[in-house]
């Protein structure tokens, strides 16, 4: 017991070294200042000795010229704060402040000599003691920090401690980002070994002491994968490159990526350590940048009370951020979840200080609660998030998806009648679309019944409220996304659960998902089911396989994927569009108007007041038998109520 604690093994040694901060800056300076001294002693031996130089310094003493010299060489190095920096992250300012600091105390010293010498032989100096000395101070003054840094790279990057990388660009953000990782204080945590560009001349240039690297295959397998593991694509670089392909190159090559946010965030052109990150999947959607009028949202919006039902859920509170950009006059928080209510709460209150909302505990399917809210705040729009949509959930509790999804639409719907709202705004999904599951079939009885409300009032000459749809598919990061899963099972060490090898889905991120309900919310006349451009549909597997090479793992070694088949509901591939469905174009290229099949309200009212009395007598067969009335291309897939459709 007692070895143990008499003993430091190497581990604990080097735990020692990376917690030991730094020498003080006296202790610097005395090192400095004894290096100097012995530099000059050198130097006047030298130019007496052996240069044999002839001019006499009888006007001082040794001491007395060595005084002069080391007090003039503080003075100097107090002036450049050369003493100041950590010796371990010593970089190229230090060496510059070392050289003004030596070499201009030398030309100090030789103007001092010269103006007191009595003539050509007699100064105070010898001034190739001088020149010599310079020199000889520089080189180990430099070499020490060298050497330290050095010592201390090699060691803190063979244990792990520093990550050696490489900067994907070579433009003005390259240089920033240089920049900041050559002159970190605090925490070395990457080392800069090279650039990495596009051009076919990169090879033949070098930035701020380190290689460019032409990306190509002989460098990739040669140079760079040798070199680093990890490397930082600038911002400009993200917005340029086709990250499906581009970014797989590194991706297959085990290569980890980081990135930044955009330079106009940056303080001086120059980021900070904290602001690196790995790049997530959604920057890899091989999408382009959304474009909205938000001169058009703002002037509607502006002013104007907004409730967001579901607002605690990942689409509510987007909704609710994005909508606190435009000013509204007052915005309303309504939902059932308290703790994420909460938080959505105290971010809004950082990110919009000056804006007025308030937090609303309610259920859309307590109709006396929201009737309440209505009366009381009387929005002008309304956006329904609201809504249940995990599918094997729901498949398990059909009767609970019909109360909150049609029967909680269904009484807000009919409210935003009675109070006058303007736009009612109803988000939806493809799963709506020639139904396989419980929660689609819900959502598209939704759909119908606030579809052919709004074409009654209208016949009737009503044309107060506009009841819009907006029907998209499934949204990165979202509550119920595949992503938040398989983060979960990557950190665990896997594995990854996937339903099926073939399953596809049309993805977008839930910023711009939000974007285009804003923007389909103006642009709606009313009646209308807007379906969004979801890009290029994407397989599963693919993106399982993406997700497992940004956390610097190897799919099907650090982590296998498995295929559990089908859950219950579950088909392979979304749709946006029923067969018999065409659509319309709108002038914004991502939002499309979908002709549906129009019903008529009183008949599809009295079927789903029908439905919504089974729910709450709790009769699931009735429940979902009644679901299949309604919506005739509703066939359950890998469910129980299969039967229902012999």
């Amino acid at each position: 017991m007692k070895e143990k604690t008499d003993k430091l093994n190497n581990s604990d040694i080097f735990s020692h070294l990376i917690s030991f901060k730094y020498l003080p800056r006296w202790v610097v300076l005395i090192i400095d200042i004894t290096v100097c001294a012995g530099s000059y002693f050198i130097a006047n031996y030298v130019s007496t000795e052996i240069f044999k130089d002839i001019t006499t310094t009888d006007l001082l003493s040794f001491n007395q010229r060595l005084v002069l010299v080391l007090s003039a060489q503080i003075a100097f190095f107090w002036l450049f704060h050369t003493y100041s920096g950590v010796l371990r992250y010593s970089g190229y300012i230090d060496a510059i402040k070392l050289i003004l600091a030596v070499f201009i105390n030398v030309v100090f010293l030789i103007v001092v000599s010269l103006i007191f010498c009595k003539d050509s032989t007699h100064c105070l100096f010898y001034l190739s003691g001088l020149l010599l000395y310079g020199f000889l101070s520089f080189v180990p003054l430099f070499i020490i920090r060298l050497t330290v840094k050095t010592t201390f790279d090699i060691i803190t990057q063979n244990r792990g401690h520093v990550i050696p990388v490489m900067i994907y660009g070579t433009k003005q953000a390259a240089i920033g980002i240089a920049k900041m990782l050559q002159s970190q204080q605090e925490e070395v945590k990457y080392k800069l070994v090279g650039f990495i560009d596009d051009d076919g001349d990169a090879s033949q240039r070098i930035i701020r002491g380190v290689k460019v690297y032409n990306l190509n295959e002989r460098t990739l397998k040669n140079i760079i994968v040798k070199k680093t593991k990890t490397v930082i694509v600038t911002p400009q670089k993200m917005n340029q490159i086709n990250t499906e392909s581009e970014l797989d190159i590194f991706l297959n090559n085990n290569i980890s990526i980081l990135t930044l946010p955009p330079m106009s965030i940056w303080k001086n052109d120059v980021p900070t350590l904290k602001q690196i990150k790995s790049v997530q999947i959604e920057d890899l959607l091989e999408r382009p940048a959304i474009e909205i009028l938000t001169d058009k949202i703002a002037e509607e919006i502006n002013s104007k009370v907004i409730l967001v039902t579901g607002a605690a859920g990942s689409i509510g509170s987007e909704l609710a951020i994005q909508i606190s950009t435009y000013h509204p006059k007052l915005i309303i928080l309504m939902d059932q979840a308290e703790t994420p209510l909460h938080y959505l709460k105290l971010s809004i209150e950082e990110k919009f200080p000056d804006q007025n909302f308030i937090v609303f505990i309610g259920d859309v399917r307590d109709k006396e609660r929201m009737e309440y809210l209505m009366d009381l705040y009387k929005p002008d729009f309304v956006f329904h998030a609201a809504a249940y949509k995990h599918v094997p959930l729901m498949e398990d509790n059909p009767v609970e998806s019909v109360r909150a999804n049609v029967e909680g639409t269904k009484i807000m719907a009919d409210l935003a009648v009675k109070y006058k709202v303007l736009r009612f705004v109803m988000i939806s999904t493809d799963k709506a679309v020639n139904p396989t599951n419980i929660m689609g079939a819900s959502k598209r009885i939704a759909e119908i019944y606030v579809q052919s409300l709004n074409k009654k009032l209208i016949a009737r000459g009503n044309i107060d409220t506009k009841f819009i749809t907006t029907r998209f598919g499934n949204v990165l990061g979202s509550n119920g996304s595949v992503i938040p899963l398989f983060k979960s099972q990557i950190e665990k060490g896997g594995p990854i659960t996937v339903t099926h090898a073939d399953i596809i889905r049309y993805f977008m991120t839930i910023p711009e998902a939000c974007m285009l309900v804003l923007e389909a919310c103006i642009m709606g006349k009313g009646g209308e089911i807007f379906i969004f451009d979801m890009g290029k549909p994407v397989k599963i597997t693919t993106l399982a396989r993406k997700m497992i090479k940004l956390a610097g793992l190897i799919p099907d070694v650090d982590i296998k994927i498995e295929y559990t088949g089908l859950r219950p509901g579950e088909k392979l591939f979304e749709e946006l569009l029923n067969h018999k469905e065409t659509t319309i174009e709108t002038y914004n290229s991502k939002i499309m108007v979908a002709k549906v099949q129009e019903y008529d309200f009183d008949d599809v009212s009295e079927q789903i007041d029908e439905l919504i009395k089974y729910s709450h007598l709790c009769k699931s067969y009735m429940t979902v038998s009644q679901m299949k009335k309604i919506v005739p291309e509703f066939k359950s897939k890998n469910s129980q109520y299969e039967s229902l459709d012999i």
